[in-house]
């Protein structure tokens, strides 16, 4: 990872500036208090955001709501700006926006998703996401107040320090969980040792089970035996009771025989009586009609006179409409009469040819006109006399050709009474041969359903038998449902067995692989207890000496180019520096200002090339950030640090120190300024020394 540009808006004691990182090795330089270290803080803000332990009050300037800070950096070729924001709530400052662009194109993030996602752009191990951002200050940027921190803490606090920078912290963990994991077999056996107490006892019920389940197989063959037994014997029954039936069906149809020899027999006495009635009415009227006389003239006699009496009818009638006509003629033409009488009232001139009408022309047409109606008048109450004659004729007349007409008639019927004598006598004659028919087909159905009641009394046994023989088929089919019932029953009491068995056979599996958990849970526990734990233990006291030998072989390196005088320095098994002066051993605390600071820088160094080499795929290898590394050095120790950058051997070291014999050991100097509390980048320039020969 390179750092190309960083922007700080209302960021501790900033206003709004931007800086520029160029590569190689760079002075941020000025006072103390000017703002060098902000810098570095807002770098470690950009890439992951407020530590657990860090408030927003530690980076908000004093006064403003908001603050912003944008960082341009390079990994891997690949060109990444980070924004984030802080802003002042009601309550509290928060983190209010995150967003990452890499090679141009944007997203935003949460605070997490950002953190998580720049760990694994660094290719940091992803668990170091929840903790502090250790890996980065120990490889990185140890701010100044930290740099003696890790040699002063207890050796406890530091080897946990030391284990979780390492990633050797895993073990620890590894065998916590371990014992918790061994805490849950103990559990889980304990609660199945408890599950096991019942397993005898399922044996012995399965056992009892088996052996009524058994018993009950046998009851359902001796029941199925039965059964078979009562079914023969119910069909048995049942052909017995067909053939009663049969013989009760054979009586049935006797009996159907007489009744309908019977309604026979009742059919023909009633015809018989008919024809009897019938006969005596036929030789009443052939005695009669024998009786009667007939003269076959005095029919033509009566059909001329009714002849010649409807011709003089027609005549009168004939008349009549003629009369009938004349009057209407004569009424209708005094009735014109009138109407020109009443016209000529009116009238003064002629219409027809235009002279007047005098009263003499006038006169002369009434009296006319009054003649005329007279004549009619006379005429037409001759007529109306002779009208009412002729209608007294015509009723004469009707009458007599009535009487006629009646005397006619009988003569005819009398003539048609004595043409159906000798058909009389023939149908007389066949109904008394039918008559005797009938007297012997009556004969023969009486003595016919005679002999059918015989029969029918014989088959009436019959009946008392087939209502025993159906009483005992009621009674073979209970007795053999019955026994169906009882196999029924047997067969579920056997499922319902054979399932309790399978249940408990299934529960003894169960208990029985439970056993065999019990047992590898134990041959678990001891194998964690015995061979795995010691094992982690082993295997993380070998890794620790190995990182502590090659720590403590760094640690004595960067040291001795520090320190000119006849120093020995090692570290302990809990990674505490051990000093060494002409075989005696020095405390910490009585070494010199300049000697802490040696001990302390050397540490950090050894400690990051360590890591470095552990984690040889981390991004920020090629990064170093010092924060006053030379604190209480003497000039000669200040020489000696020219060495120590170059054998660093970093394509970015970002230095801070406010010691000027330092501005000739690096290739770029950033002065900052700090006026009225608000800091800012005085200047910014290529340093004219010597340069380091690698960075």
């Amino acid at each position: 990872m390179i750092i190309k540009k960083i922007s700080l808006k209302n960021l501790r004691s900033y206003g709004d500036i931007e800086v520029v990182f160029p590569k190689g090795s760079i002075l941020l330089s000025g006072d103390i208090g000017s703002g060098k270290t902000s810098v570095l803080l807002a770098i470690e803000f950009a890439l992951f955001g407020l530590q657990p332990s860090q408030r927003g009050t530690s980076l908000l300037r004093n006064g403003e709501n908001d603050a912003y800070v944008k960082m341009e950096f390079e990994v891997d070729s690949k060109e990444i700006i980070i924004e984030r924001t802080l802003k002042r709530g009601s309550k509290s400052i928060t983190q209010d926006y995150c967003a990452i662009k890499i090679d141009g194109e944007k997203q935003e993030l949460s605070v997490t998703e950002l953190k998580n996602f720049i760990l694994e752009l660094l290719n940091y191990p992803l668990e170091f996401a929840k903790k502090q951002n250790i890996l980065y200050r120990f490889t990185v940027y140890t701010p100044q107040e930290d740099m003696k921190q890790i040699i002063l803490q207890d050796s406890e606090t530091r080897l946990n320090t030391l284990r979780q920078v390492f990633g050797v912290d895993k073990y620890k963990r590894i065998i916590e969980n371990t014992g918790l994991f061994m805490s849950k077999i103990r559990e889980e056996r304990r609660m199945k040792e408890g599950m096991l107490a019942g397993i005898e006892q399922r044996k012995i019920e399965i056992q009892g089970k088996e052996e009524e389940l058994e018993g009950k197989y046998l009851n359902l063959d001796s029941v199925e035996k039965e059964l078979f037994l009562r079914t023969d014997q119910r069909k048995k029954v049942e052909e017995e009771k067909l053939e009663l039936q049969k013989k009760i069906e054979e009586k049935n149809k006797f009996e159907k025989e007489r009744e309908k020899a019977i309604i026979m027999v009742q059919n023909k006495n009633e015809s018989l009586s008919t024809n009897l009635k019938t006969a005596s009415e036929l030789k009443k009227q052939i005695a009669e009609l024998s009786a009667l006389s007939f003269n076959e003239s005095k029919i033509k006699q009566l059909e001329f006179e009714i002849q010649e009496a409807k011709k003089a009818k027609e005549n009168l009638s004939d008349k009549r409409a003629s009369n009938t006509s004349k009057i209407h003629f004569l009424k209708t033409k005094i009735l014109e009469n009138s109407q020109v009488k009443n016209k000529l009232h009116s009238i003064e001139i002629c219409p027809t040819c235009l002279q007047d009408v005098n009263a003499v022309y006038k006169s002369n047409v009434f009296n006319k006109l009054e003649n005329e109606d007279k004549l009619n008048a006379s005429q037409t109450q001759i007529l109306e006399d002779e009208q009412k004659s002729i209608a007294e004729n015509l009723v004469s007349i009707n009458e007599k050709i009535s009487e006629l007409e009646k005397e006619l008639l009988n003569l005819r019927l009398l003539k048609v009474k004595l043409q159906g004598i000798e058909e009389k006598q023939a149908r007389l004659s066949q109904i008394e041969q039918l008559n005797i028919l009938l007297e012997k087909d009556i004969s023969f159905l009486k003595s016919h359903a005679q002999d059918l009641s015989s029969s029918i009394l014989s088959f009436q046994k019959y009946d008392n038998l087939f209502h025993l023989k159906e009483a005992e088929l009621i009674l073979a089919i209970k007795e053999e449902r019955s026994v169906e019932t009882k196999i029924a029953v047997l067969r579920k009491e056997i499922d319902l067995y054979g399932k309790q068995i399978s249940e408990l056979k299934e529960h003894l599996k169960q208990l029985e692989e439970i056993s065999r958990r019990v047992e590898f849970l134990v041959k678990m526990e001891d194998w964690l207890s015995s061979k795995f734990i010691p094992l982690v233990m082993q295997i993380e006291k070998n890794v620790m000496n190995r990182l502590k030998n090659e720590f403590s072989e760094l640690f004595n390196k960067w040291f001795s180019m520090l320190v000119s005088e006849n120093f020995n320095v090692r570290l302990d098994d809990k990674f505490t520096p051990i000093i060494e002066q002409k075989d005696f051993e020095i405390d910490y605390n009585y070494l010199s200002g300049g000697e802490r600071t040696a001990v302390a820088l050397a540490y950090r160094l050894a400690l990051n090339q360590v890591i470095n080499s552990m984690l040889s795929r981390v991004k920020t290898r090629d990064i170093v950030i010092l924060d006053e590394p030379t604190d209480g050095f003497s000039s000669e120790q200040l020489d000696k640090m020219r060495d120590v950058l170059q054998e660093l051997n970093a394509r970015q070291l970002i230095l801070v120190s406010h010691e000027q014999k330092i501005e000739s050991f690096v290739e770029n100097i950033i002065r900052f300024r700090k006026e009225n509390g608000v800091s800012y980048v005085e200047e910014q320039i290529e340093a004219q020394a010597a340069k380091p020969k690698t960075l």
